[in-house]
């Protein structure tokens, strides 16, 4: 299953000029199906593909403020969203699918390189419009942090939230510690199937969930930065300092 997926991907990207290399570690595929790549940024080029991606608006966001000249391409095949100083202001970014790409269940993952400096935190995740409702537990929306990186150690967190931000908010999350994550290049996915969540770091499980009941509607990606005291003190922090991303891609099951 895992080379009729590794050729599919080759064939995909062949048009893009950038190789599959590193092939992604899918999770197993069920018997008499196989996984189908149905979208992937790879990040070439010199400017990011708004038919892919929306920047998040200019303004203050956390302990910081999120500016779309935060984010660009390196000319190398990576994203880079900066976290810098804009006279005062610490400033970082973040860009999501949302309206461009909204999609339920699969196998999601990103390939990244942390920031160095403490202040301020990276992070892939999942979100929605109905993470603010109320009454369907996770079901109708959730938010879902595939990664977040506030430590500059070996610790990763997994994270769900549900029922808003409000006085119904509920959430469960996940410390993982992964020898080595802060150097490199390293892949974080997550298979979302309707009944459980698993997640995964260079292609070895780090945790199931089934919390909120699994969201069962489609949902739209994103990449950030943000800037707050879980992370740190940004004004100890040598800016600017950059997280860096390979690629982002979805894969489905398809039957063979």
């Amino acid at each position: 299953m895992r080379i009729l997926g590794s050729l599919l991907l080759l064939l995909l990207l062949a048009s893009t000029g950038k190789p599959a290399d590193p092939a992604d570690q899918l999770p197993p595929a069920p018997e008499g199906q196989s996984w189908n790549l149905v979208w992937h940024d790879e990040f070439d080029g010199d400017k990011l593909d708004e038919t892919r991606w929306v920047y998040r608006p200019d303004g203050p966001r956390k302990g910081g403020w999120w500016n779309k000249k935060a984010v660009s391409l390196d000319g190398d095949g990576h994203l880079v969203i900066r976290t810098y100083l804009d006279g005062d202001k610490p400033t970082d970014g973040c860009v999501t699918t949302q309206g461009k790409f909204e999609h339920a269940f699969g196998y999601y993952v990103a390939r990244v390189k942390f920031q160095k400096q403490p202040g301020h935190w990276s992070a892939f995740w999942i979100n929605g419009s109905g993470i603010g409702k109320v009454g369907d537990d996770g079901r109708d929306g959730t938010e879902i942090d595939i990664m977040e990186k506030p430590w500059l150690d070996n610790r990763v967190q997994h994270t769900f939230h549900w029922d808003g931000y409000g006085k119904d908010h509920k959430s469960e999350g996940k410390v993982v510690e992964i020898p080595g994550v802060m150097e490199g290049w390293h892949t974080f996915g997550l298979l979302w199937t309707q009944d459980e969540y698993v997640f995964y770091v260079d292609g070895k499980e780090t945790w199931r969930s089934k919390a909120g009941g699994v969201c069962q509607v489609p949902q739209y990606m994103l990449l950030s930065d943000e800037i707050g005291p879980w992370a740190g003190d940004i004004t100890k922090a040598r800016l600017p300092d950059d997280f860096l991303v390979d690629y982002v891609r979805v894969y489905d099951l398809a039957r063979e």
